[in-house]
């Protein structure tokens, strides 16, 4: 299979009938692990290549089927319509021979939420924003057999979200083994889509404008766990910049707002739910295979552990109870 780098990405468009007319500067992208991702531009086009990878860029072995970017591509391509204009790229070809696919880039000046929240900034129109997006793939999934049909496979997600993040901090706490175990019979169960990397880094920010990429994981599963991991990302923004806690603490309050009211009568157990594994995420991201990267001292990984070992074992009703209970 063909390997997609910097070095050769040029050539590569050339060959291509959709991009072989222009001269093609590169650059690559970084935040993720899990692909190869370079932005091409060319006057004012400016495009995105993405291929995944085989085995991972982490420090433990971490392995994943490299045809689940197919599934991202159709996926893409399938819930444009049910968004905003503009709230997912719009895909410009697929390779399927070597796993690669193009689509349309942010402008230059768009920026990640993460970014944007590691800087302090905690604007909860962005959050309101994702609400909405998360709300609507909701509506237009949930209990749904054509969605189930094409999205119900969830080996990639098992691949990169049960494994590394529940499986292996479990093997790290043994004791918690039945908390996790519990947690990924929930992740299981089907009720609509779930993007699976529900995370700030995922969400590029500009004027008022808020577009989704990374598609990878996505499947027909348990919601809550997008809200978690959403959640669990500004759970751990409030332990990185503490001043700024009350602040991510009403991000996560109007994000969930704009899910829950999208969600049918009978999913009462939702936001209980969305702590149960609002904890295990959190302590994946400390001792799981992919832990995050802007918390180094040890003092604070072993207060983020036993805030989120005290989560799994006595989880709270409601996330604002989570957030109302992060220690000063």
């Amino acid at each position: 299979m063909f390997e997609l780098s910097v070095e050769n990405a040029h050539d590569y468009l050339a060959r291509r009938p959709e991009t072989a007319r222009k001269q093609w500067r590169i650059t690559p992208l970084a935040g993720g692990v899990s692909n190869t991702v370079l932005l091409a531009e060319s006057g004012s086009a400016r495009i995105v290549l993405k291929q995944a990878l085989a085995k991972l860029r982490v420090k433990e072995d971490w392995y994943a089927d490299r045809t689940r970017i197919h599934r991202e591509c159709a996926a893409m391509r399938e819930l444009a319509p049910h968004l905003e204009p503009g709230a997912v790229p719009r895909i410009l070809f697929e390779d399927e021979e070597n796993c690669l696919f193009a689509m349309e880039a942010a402008p230059r000046r768009a920026r990640t939420w993460k970014a944007l929240l590691l800087e302090g900034q905690a604007p909860a129109g962005i959050a309101e924003s994702v609400g909405a997006m998360t709300a609507a793939m909701l509506r237009a999934s949930w209990g749904s057999a054509r969605w189930e049909e094409l999205y119900g496979d969830q080996t990639a997600f098992d691949q990169l979200r049960l494994d590394p993040y529940y499986r292996f901090t479990a093997e790290r706490h043994p004791d918690l083994a039945p908390q996790f175990g519990e947690r990924i019979e929930l992740a299981r169960r089907r009720y609509a889509l779930v993007h699976g990397d529900w995370s700030p880094k995922n969400f590029l920010v500009w004027d008022d404008r808020v577009m989704a990429i990374d598609f990878e994981v996505i499947h027909y599963g348990d919601p809550s766990f997008d809200a978690a991991f959403l959640l669990n990302h500004l759970l751990l923004k409030s332990f990185f910049r503490p001043q700024r806690s009350p602040q991510y603490a009403v991000a996560a309050r109007r994000f969930l707002e704009q899910v829950q009211a999208a969600l049918p009568a009978e999913a009462a157990w939702f936001e209980s739910t969305t702590v149960r594994h609002l904890g295990c995420l959190l302590l994946a991201r400390i001792d799981g295979k992919s832990p995050v990267e802007y918390i180094e001292e040890e003092p604070l990984k072993a207060r983020i552990r036993g805030f989120a070992r005290r989560l799994i074992l006595e989880p709270p009703d409601s996330a604002a109870a989570v957030f109302a209970s992060i220690p000063s």
